[in-house]
């Protein structure tokens, strides 16, 4: 879709592609090959976890994220203004550092779960607590909650430079409007935040007194000093 979109914005730029438009395109091009890159790591998260291959997540791949996800390009494929070559760096550089981002701090609780705890993240051995939790059968089980790296800093860090990476696909439009090109940065943000009380409330019930331990330690819940 994210191609068509550029190849229209040419279309209407007697074949010159603006330069808003590709730093559009490309970084969500970054931010599909991370996904593929790293897809396993997926697989333990929420969505497959806990909300599964139902009508929720089934619709929302098939009909909502091609649509709504993609808004901003369709947008700025009639109406992207001309950007210097200065700001349409800047806006690449800081989303494709958010793309990392997100990726590092996924990939180092991905690791460390793997691991059983014994990885190493930013250079030593990562603090962590040790929960036991009781399953619906009766059997008590451990798992292993992160203190250290992006971990430390909120308890659910990765969406934060998720969705500022959101932001910098609607950027090139600057403030030309609102609804086309930020409204999916608007959807995310609140669908995030309410994700992260919906798994925090999950992780209380499911821990108990080593949740109110893990949240002790790390008191923010997505951004420092904010939320």
């Amino acid at each position: 879709g994210i191609i068509c979109f550029a190849h229209k914005n040419m279309e209407l730029n007697d074949g010159v592609l603006n330069i808003g438009m590709a730093v559009n395109v490309t970084l969500q091009l970054i931010y599909i090959t991370k996904f593929f890159y790293w897809e396993m790591g997926y697989m333990c998260s929420m969505d497959i976890q806990h909300d599964r291959a139902g009508y929720y997540i089934c619709w929302g791949c098939l009909v909502w994220v091609p649509s709504v996800y993609t808004s901003h390009s369709f947008y700025l494929a009639g109406h992207a203004p001309e950007i210097s070559p200065l700001t349409a760096a800047a806006i690449f550089v800081f989303g494709v550092a958010m793309v990392w981002i997100n990726y590092d701090s996924d990939n180092q609780r991905y690791v460390f779960r793997q691991s059983g705890g014994e990885c190493i993240i930013w250079g030593r051995k990562p603090n962590k607590i040790i929960a036991e939790y009781t399953t619906a059968n009766g059997e008590i089980k451990k798992s292993l909650l992160l203190l250290d790296g992006w971990w430390k800093i909120s308890r659910h860090f990765h969406y934060m430079p998720e969705i500022l990476a959101s932001l910098c696909w609607g950027l090139p439009a600057l403030n030309t409007a609102v609804v086309g090109p930020y409204f999916y940065t608007f959807y995310l943000t609140i669908l995030l935040v309410d994700r992260a009380f919906r798994d925090d409330d999950r992780c209380r019930r499911k821990y108990g007194k080593y949740w109110d331990k893990y949240c002790a330690e790390v008191p923010n819940l997505i951004v420092p000093y904010v939320l």
